[in-house]
């Protein structure tokens, strides 16, 4: 298995969940995934098994070896089930700061007490990474303020509303706000 060259601790796991660096054999599921779940994401077109090969050969293979690449993407896991993927995105490395990026199966989102617990074991390990690992000082997400439950597990993790981007995004036809939180290293 493959571990980025930026970080010290190759796995974060806890008594259940773990992130991996993101692994090649899963990259159909998460193309699956997004394509599910296209609405909640900044992504305009579904993806094609020839676009997420690309992607994954070209843009995620070489992160691996960049002292400060601009992303890091983990495969997650519940008791060595993939149930989704995220990491940290547009990094600024100066500035020690990364995004929150996170999806999950969609089957596992049907279930409220489901997705909470596995949201908050996700946000727990990425911010281990992010904090004790790489020592950021913040990380970040950009929410549509349609996702009120996501938005609510995101303030019970710690995370803070920052800002919110009126009529920032278009989806369906209708405008939404984007609602920024972030936490710090303690």
């Amino acid at each position: 298995m493959r571990n980025y060259k930026c970080l010290k601790n190759r796995v974060f796991e806890n008594s259940h969940y773990s992130l991996l660096p993101i692994r090649d054999e899963d990259k159909v599921s998460i193309m699956n995934w997004r394509n599910e779940q296209i609405d909640v994401l900044r992504q305009k077109e579904p993806l094609t098994l020839e676009k997420q090969d690309w992607y994954f050969k070209n843009v995620i293979s070489p992160l691996f070896e960049q002292s400060n690449p601009p992303q890091i993407l983990w495969s997650f896991f519940k008791q060595n089930e993939l149930i989704g993927y995220g990491g940290l995105v547009h990094i600024s490395w100066e500035d020690k700061r990364g995004e929150v990026s996170f999806l999950l199966n969609p089957a596992r989102i049907e279930d409220n007490h489901t997705y909470k617990e596995d949201f908050l074991n996700y946000l727990s390990l990425l911010s281990k990474a992010a904090f004790e690992d790489l020592s950021f000082n913040k990380i970040y997400t950009e929410t549509f303020d349609i996702r009120d439950f996501h938005i609510s597990v995101l303030e019970e993790a710690g995370f803070l509303k920052e800002a919110t981007l009126k009529r920032h995004w278009r989806i369906n036809n209708q405008w939404v706000d984007s609602i920024f939180h972030c936490k710090f290293q303690k």
